[in-house]
């Protein structure tokens, strides 16, 4: 036997038989390694069939999961499912959560947090392949809180230390609209409300890019900029009988929840809108206000690059014409020249003048600062426990005549 095998570690042909632990093995004499391993045991399965196994893979056979890892993992493919993602993602957030709940910030956690753990798994594995979802979408789906989950999910990143691409706004857009009830359930809206979906997504990307473009969207939760873009496209696209319609009804009537700053966003779109009309020769004929400025929205969109070009321009003249008087600037006084300038009370003022600067949001409301106490008045107040100086000392001695009457003075008490 020995003539017949090579060791493969140092090519010696010195290989004899070795009983450890009373199975018999092949062992190199010279260097000591295991060129066969002993047959310890078999599994179940293999012993119906008088098969023999080694003892390596027969451990595998007793390996069991816990319960709850198997619960876990079994609520990350329900979740994948209800999703309709690809198989390749069930794994690869399985593949995660398995690897979350072995550390120890997260295997001791409550069955809550456990809950939300599955949900970061999906939404990071639809992140990584670029596929459109919405942290929203996943907490509407497993009931959980939006603050809880983004603590949850910013520690599973860190954990796990994954890098995870931004999703692209225009996906969110798709992604939010796909949700309204106008394309999921369209018999329970009227039909004068309902919508194409393809005319309707392009016309709030147009939307969003044109907010994108006058640095709304910088710094700003991109989701009351969606819902208050869609609210103007849907009412653009058919402003007769829309036009009355409230973003709180459009939010009703959409099936969505109405986001808190989602009325500012809409605001200052009017107001760029309005900036924009304002550029338009035509436009000065009409009476285009913010409520009625969505009906011109397809033109002013179509003409958007002149029209923006040609308000910044308008916004930089004014803005270097303002020390000659014409336009004080925001947080300003006018001067009394101004006001003599002004046209009387019963004249309007030209229209340009009323339309606020094309500028950034933080430039036209910037935050109050606190104002920081002055050192000079601070070191100018008196507390009582200055030290005397020697010059001053014989101030605050009494005289014998003040001693005199003071000792009067008791002396009548």
């Amino acid at each position: 036997m020995s003539g017949q095998r090579k060791c493969p570690d140092c090519g010696s042909l010195e290989i004899v038989e070795d009983c450890h632990y009373a199975q018999n093995q092949l062992v190199c004499a010279d260097c000591g390694f295991i060129l066969t391993e002993g047959l310890l045991t078999t599994t179940y399965a293999d012993e119906e069939h008088l098969h023999e196994v080694t003892y390596s893979r027969s451990t595998g056979q007793s390996e069991q999961q816990s319960r709850a890892l198997l619960r876990g993992i079994r609520r990350v493919r329900d979740l994948c499912k209800v999703l309709y993602l690809p198989a390749l993602f069930e794994d690869t957030a399985v593949s995660y959560y398995q690897q979350a709940v072995g550390r120890p910030c997260f295997g001791l956690a409550s069955l809550e947090k456990k809950e939300i753990l599955v949900g970061c798994c999906v939404f990071v594995t639809c992140r990584q392949h670029n596929w459109p979802l919405t942290m929203g979408t996943v907490c509407l789906l497993l009931y959980a809180h939006k603050e809880r989950f983004a603590r949850t999910y910013l520690r599973f990143l860190n954990e796990l230390g994954l890098d995870v691409p931004a999703l692209s706004l225009i996906d969110l857009v798709k992604t939010h609209l796909n949700s309204f009830a106008f394309f999921q359930s369209p018999a329970s809206v009227p039909a004068a409300f309902q919508e194409d979906k393809e005319q309707l997504v392009a016309r709030t990307i147009q939307i969003v890019e044109l907010a994108s473009e006058t640095w709304l969207v910088t710094g700003r939760h991109p989701i009351p900029i969606v819902t208050a873009a869609a609210y103007l496209a849907w009412q653009s696209l058919r402003p007769v009988g829309r036009l009355a319609c409230t973003l709180a009804q459009f939010c009703k009537l959409a099936g969505t929840d109405l986001p808190r700053p989602a009325h500012l966003r809409l605001k200052e779109l009017r107001n760029v809108l309005l900036q924009m009309s304002s550029q338009l020769a035509w436009l000065h004929v009409l009476k285009v206000d913010r409520r009625t400025v969505a009906k011109y929205v397809g033109d002013l969109l179509q003409h958007r690059r002149v029209l923006l070009r040609t308000a910044f321009r308008a916004a930089d003249t004014a803005e270097e014409d303002a020390p000659e008087g014409s336009a004080p600037r925001a947080g300003e006084a006018e001067s009394p020249a101004a006001l003599e300038a002004s046209p009387p009370a019963g004249e309007k003022r030209p229209r340009s003048s009323r339309q606020p600067a094309l500028l950034p949001p933080c430039v036209l409301h910037p935050r109050k600062r606190l104002r920081t106490p002055d050192p000079g008045l601070e070191s100018a107040s008196v507390t009582g426990d200055e030290p005397i100086l020697d010059s001053e000392i014989e101030q605050y001695v009494r005289t014998p005549e003040e001693k005199e009457l003071f000792r009067k003075a008791q002396a009548c008490l």
